[in-house]
């Protein structure tokens, strides 16, 4: 597995002290994802995401990508997934991803076009968002009944941090977990980009074949985004928990779609914005 942190030397400043130390800084690296699919005339390759991420779990990354993106449904449509192109002299490292996919699946590459939805003056931004999901078919999950111990979730920051290899030496990754109402943390990933953990998350569990992950609560280390949520979502995983503020759109969504959202998870407590009725 590739690096996720390097050894650098800084300058300490303390008053009016300096000295020059070791330091551990997080790698940070272009990722292309490149989707290829067998066709009639041959085969073709096109590039659907570059995103700066943390190496290691490239493979998890893309297929959790390509799953919430709604691209592919799931490990039938993958034939296989590696790494391309010209490897780093020094580290080996290549910043490239295929996904195969399995022959004959039908993919219209047109459809690779993501919609982004970044600018907050647009007013009907939200409104379109939630629309779109609609139009793809996404379902509510009010139906799931999986419910959540409050003293669990309470537990899962500090429990998770212990988990974080990287951040412990380096202070700055994000996580995403996926837990049980048990309070069993089934995956740990760690990323310099929350979406990106979270898409590695997700990739590990369809690697794993447990999607939808209706038995299964998402945790992230920042803010709860939309698109974090979308990406709940899609994986069917009912309940979000974050440990920083969710945005109106994300708890918008959350209602819209039946969803649990919590917010603020630190420091003993937690607050509610949606679903409440999952959480005991």
């Amino acid at each position: 597995m590739a690096e996720s942190s390097r050894s650098i030397n800084i300058i300490r400043t303390d008053h009016d002290d300096r000295s020059m130390v070791a330091d551990v800084v997080a790698v940070e690296e272009p990722l292309e994802i490149q989707l290829s699919s067998a066709v009639a005339d041959g085969a073709a390759a096109k590039s659907v995401s570059i995103t700066m991420r943390t190496p290691g779990h490239d493979d998890e990354l893309a297929l959790g990508f390509l799953y919430a993106e709604g691209i592919l449904g799931g490990t039938d449509d993958v034939q296989d997934i590696s790494a391309v192109g010209q490897a780093d002299e020094e580290t080996g490292l290549r910043n490239t991803i295929r996904v195969q996919t399995t022959p004959g699946l039908s993919l219209d590459l047109d459809r690779l076009q993501r919609h982004f939805y970044t600018t907050s003056s647009c007013g009907v931004c939200g409104k379109a968002s939630l629309a779109a999901l609609d139009v793809s078919g996404q379902q509510s999950l009010a139906p799931v009944r999986t419910r959540f111990p409050g003293g669990m979730l309470i537990s899962l920051t500090d429990r998770i941090r212990d988990m974080q290899r990287v951040f412990a030496e380096t202070g700055g990754l994000h996580a995403a977990a996926a837990f049980g109402p048990d309070g069993e943390i089934h995956i740990v990933r760690e990323d310099i980009g929350r979406h990106n953990a979270t898409d590695k998350v997700i990739g590990a569990l369809v690697h794993a074949d447990q999607v939808p992950g209706n038995e299964l609560g998402l945790f992230v280390s920042g803010r709860a985004s939309f698109e974090l949520m979308q990406k709940a979502l899609v994986a069917g995983i009912p309940l979000l928990a974050a440990v920083g503020a969710p945005s109106s759109l994300a708890v918008d969504m959350a209602k819209e779609f039946g969803m649990t959202l919590v917010g603020f998870l630190r420091d003993g407590g937690f607050n509610v914005y949606a679903g409440e009725d999952r959480i005991i």
